[in-house]
């Protein structure tokens, strides 16, 4: 087994080491300045307060605490709604302004990555129409799927660089009324669970420190347009992306490290379209089997819609198999609403997980029995109309 706290004991005091060469010559921000200076756009500026976190290159990104206006997720709200449920939980649970909101279209991304039949000024105008709705309400985007967030990151590249692009979208964002608008960071949800990871730690109410967990960083996280991902001295010496990591230390919980972290989770976008079985293959044996041999964790945690889909419930049929599996997967704010009293079934939903969480529960001494009677019956007051919506009061664990 891989010597994990020698890892992070020598990662603890370890400042950002610099190489300059290696840094991008140029700094989105001071071109997003520029362009809005020459009339091109408008930047959505960062509402206070916000934290400060430092990328890649050491570079700072603000990352805004609360005025979040929420760009939710196609596939959390269809396959995982406890994921974004998580998110809006933790929010309230913490007192911050925040706007669900009704003016929003999907990224369309998977359009862009598994099929390519769309076109560029196609692509960045939904994004630069959300931009715009986001940005008429007063509230800054906070991008929940790592999909997007990789989409939005390179529609924001391609912009910045081509004028053309950027005339054809200004025209098309006229026809519906709308300013073309830049956020002055393109945020994505973990992000945020990451700069206020200390606040959800004040607020732990169930003991997280007796679990070992597995991270996976998201490849279009990390890995598209992967200068603008958050790193941090004290996770693995910066030199991996902190987000995950720093909010499981938080919550004092011992993060194993594996071979593998690196890989894909095999969701991929067109494998996992036209050769499923090679994700589910991949997943399983590459990152599953790889964890458990080699760090014998008690949960996996992510932090992206296709990434806790694959890995959990690529798990089923590989059961079927013989496969070593039956590891939960769970998103990082899942967790950390779980850590604060989140009602396992109302809010995080984990019934719509393949892999078998009520060890885990157990583990954690949550009565998973006592939780599901309560769901069981919350959803009865829903079906008889004695209910309209389960309330704030419902979600507690």
């Amino acid at each position: 087994m891989i010597p994990h706290s020698a890892i992070f004991n020598q990662a603890k005091d370890r400042s950002f080491e610099l190489d300059p060469a290696m840094a991008p010559n140029e700094d989105y921000h001071d071109i997003l300045d520029r362009l809005e200076r020459e009339g091109e756009w408008v930047v959505h500026r960062v509402p206070r307060p916000w934290v400060e976190e430092k990328n890649k290159y050491g570079r700072i990104k603000k990352i805004p605490v609360e005025k979040t206006w929420h760009h939710k997720s196609c596939g959390q709200c269809g396959h995982i709604p406890g994921y974004s449920t998580s998110v809006f939980w933790l929010n309230r649970k913490l007192g911050l302004d925040y706007l669900d909101p009704t003016d929003q279209t999907s990224c369309t991304a998977w359009n862009y990555y598994a099929s390519a039949t769309s076109n560029a000024a196609a692509q960045a105008a939904v994004a630069m129409r959300n931009f715009a709705a986001a940005y008429e309400t007063g509230y800054f985007p906070i991008i929940h799927c790592a999909t997007s967030f990789g989409h939005y990151k390179e529609t924001r590249e391609q912009l910045i660089h081509n004028p053309e692009l950027r005339r054809q979208v200004r025209e098309i964002l006229g026809k519906l009324g709308k300013q073309l608008i830049m956020p002055e960071e393109i945020v994505h949800y973990s992000e945020w669970v990451h700069s206020v990871r200390e606040r959800i730690a004040e607020k732990n109410v169930v003991d997280m420190s007796g679990l070992r967990a597995t991270v996976h960083p998201a490849c279009h996280y990390h890995k598209l347009i992967g200068e603008d991902a958050i790193y941090a001295p004290e996770v693995y010496g910066a030199q991996r992306s902190a987000i995950i990591t720093g909010l499981l230390q938080a919550l004092g919980m011992d993060v194993r490290d594996y071979s593998t972290w690196y890989d894909c989770c095999g969701f991929g976008f067109r494998h996992i379209l036209v050769s499923r079985d090679f994700s589910r293959s991949f997943a399983v044996q590459r990152k599953i089997e790889v964890m458990k041999e080699e760090a014998d964790p008690h949960v996996l945690i992510t932090h992206d819609t296709g990434c806790v889909t694959t890995l959990d419930q690529s798990q089923f049929a590989a059961k079927a198999h013989g496969k070593n599996v039956g590891l939960p997967v769970m998103s990082d704010s899942q967790l950390a609403a779980l850590s604060m009293g989140a009602h396992p079934y109302m809010v995080l939903q984990l019934h719509w997980h393949s892999t078998d969480v009520k060890p885990l529960l157990e583990k954690l001494g949550i009565d998973h029995k006592q939780k599901w009677a309560e769901f069981e019956a919350a959803c009865a007051k829903l079906e008889s109309g004695e209910k309209q919506y389960l309330t704030w009061e419902d979600a507690y664990a």
